[in-house]
Order: structure tokens, then sequence, then C-alpha cells
């Protein structure tokens, strides 16, 4: 990999969940070169991409999708194919930094409670959704993906509202880019980032608020309060 602020981890089989949760814990995360090389390799950005949980923005055309439930809004009933269509190739994404190894690290992470899914269904069928790891006080968003206009962006939306209700106080986006500002998207220097991280990692949120279903009306009403936001 190219990116100087990269670097190569031992190999796949010296990787392991445990080692993931300390690359979380210690402020770095992992990624790939595409999909069919083998290598894990550890980043750590200058700048990191947080979304402010007190501070969430959703547009307003998106908050009336959100409150008419087009989807319908599931958690932790399909993470491999979340997972999965994470990783497909799509316009502007023809390759993935998912391969082998870092699929089955998250596979055992979720296997073990760490790792959740959030996802949009339509006629029983998954059209989008999101993934990412819990640690602590801390939700690591890792991907998310789309296959009707607004999934992902209702899955995100979905997210934040049990994150707020249950207590989390981080939402790391890893990177800034131009679809998760429209979100109140900040970005932040690593040592701030670090500082955050220390702080929610103490925090006990209810995990069992996750997998609570909530209708639209109620995503919007946690996702913004108490601030809510002007559009």
């Amino acid at each position: 990999m190219s990116d100087p602020e990269a670097t190569a981890f031992p190999p796949p089989e010296q990787f392991t969940a445990e080692a993931l949760l300390r690359c979380y814990a210690n402020g770095v995360f992992p990624m790939g070169e595409a999909r069919d090389d083998p290598r894990v390799f550890i980043v750590e950005p200058d700048q990191r991409g947080v979304i402010p949980l007190t501070a969430f923005h959703i547009p307003t055309r998106l908050r009336r999708t959100i409150r008419k439930d087009v989807f319908v809004v599931r958690v932790d009933t399909a993470f491999t194919s979340v997972l999965d269509a994470c990783a497909a190739p799509a316009p502007g994404r023809e390759d993935t930094w998912i391969n082998g190894p870092i699929r089955s690290l998250y596979l055992e992470l979720h296997a073990r409670g760490f790792a959740h899914s959030i996802e949009c269904w339509r006629d029983e069928v998954l059209v989008g959704g999101l993934y990412g790891v819990t640690l602590g006080g801390a939700f690591f968003g890792e991907s998310m993906f789309s296959r009707a206009t607004d999934a992902s962006k209702v899955a995100l939306a979905h997210l934040v509202a049990r994150l707020r209700l249950g207590g989390w106080r981080l939402l790391d986006a890893q990177f800034r880019t131009p679809h998760l500002d429209q979100f109140g998207l900040i970005e932040t220097p690593q040592s701030t980032y670090l500082r955050m991280l220390g702080t929610a990692l103490r925090a006990t949120p209810d995990k069992t608020v996750l997998t609570r279903p909530l209708t639209g009306e109620e995503a919007v009403t946690y996702a913004l309060q108490p601030t809510t936001q002007a559009s």
C-alpha cells in the first residue's frame, strides 16, 4: 500500500481477533490493498473523521424518508450478507479493501458480539446497510452499501439513534467524505481523536439498545435530541 500512514501487519495467520480489538483501542484500524491481496495493513490517519453524536444532522428530505419507514430496519440478522455487500464491486468502487483475512476477522468479531450490522430491507430483500465494531462506548464504522436510494443513509440514522439512546460516546468514521459531511462529520487531529477515544472506551453503554426495534419516527427523534439540527 502506497499510503505512508499505513504499515504492514504480521502475516494474516498471526493477526488475531484480539489483535484487531487492540488496534481499535489504540486508535488504528486495518485495511487490505485489494480483495485478492492477503496482506493486512494498519492505518493511522493524521486527520480522523468523526460524526459527533450530539450534533448529528439529518437533511430534511431524508428525515421524511426515515419517518415513512420505507425500509424495514433490522440489526444483526444478516451480518455476513452486509459484509459481503460492502466488499462487492460497485460503480466508483470497483475494488475493495475487504480481503479474505479481514473478512474472516470481522466474522469472528461478530460471532463474539463486537461487530454489528444495521440492515435495510424492502420486500424481504436486503437493499442497504452498514457494519462496524463496538468497544466500550466507541463505535467504529467500517463500511456501508446501498442498492436502493437512501438505504445506507437510513441505516446510519438508525445506528446513531441507537448509539445515543444507549449511551455511546464516539462514532468513528475513519475518513472524511462528501457523503458523510451532510451528517455533520468533523475532521480532528489524531492526537485529539485519541483523547476522545480514551474517554469513550471507559463508558459502559447499554448494548441491548443496538437490537431494539425503532420506528422511523423514533429513529429521527433519538438521533437528533437534544440538539435538533437546522436543515
